[in-house]
């Protein structure tokens, strides 16, 4: 799943996941860093994909923010019939072919960054100062919402799933 950041991915992922009995769920935020905010595939689909592909287990480092180093203890992920990877990104061009079906959160960008920054707090607001240019680049080069076949809008009471723009085609 793909949106904005603070666009509510990471807590819809969650609640998917455990309505799924528990599906794995894996955060591009693990695989980026702070001098490759969107420079991670070739980690994603080195580390991750092509051992699930081949119906191995994944291995890899998640970054940790604060140290700004990956960790010296790599996670696990096994192979399942459905694994979720959520983050910003995680729709883009070079893994759509690779994605059973790519979701959106539907929240404009300037809700979704306002609700970021409000979680993250004054203490990461030199972090959103870079974030929010590198994302627009991003967007703007490689946009996920156009190809997401399911978006996702959170209500007061839960979340409504309606047909994305690849829905269509």
């Amino acid at each position: 799943m793909d949106g904005h950041a603070g666009s509510g991915k990471t807590t819809f992922a969650g609640r998917l996941a455990a309505a799924l009995g528990g599906a794995p769920v894996l955060h591009t935020d693990d695989l980026a860093t702070h001098e490759e905010l969107f420079a991670w595939t070739r980690r994603l689909d080195e580390q991750v994909l092509a051992p699930l592909a081949r119906g191995a287990t994944a291995r890899y480092a998640p970054y940790d923010w604060v140290a700004r180093r990956f960790a010296a203890t790599p996670r696990r992920l096994a192979p399942a019939p459905v694994v979720l990877v959520e983050g910003v990104g995680a729709g883009r061009r070079a893994l759509r072919p690779r994605l059973a079906h790519l979701l959106w959160m539907e929240l404009p960008d300037v809700d979704s960054w306002r609700r970021g920054q409000l979680r993250d707090g004054p203490e990461l607001s030199t972090f959103w100062d870079g974030w929010l240019p590198a994302e627009r680049a991003h967007f703007a080069a490689d946009p996920s919402r156009p190809y997401a076949g399911t978006l996702v809008v959170q209500r007061d009471e839960g979340y409504e799933l309606l047909a994305g723009p690849a829905a269509a085609v």
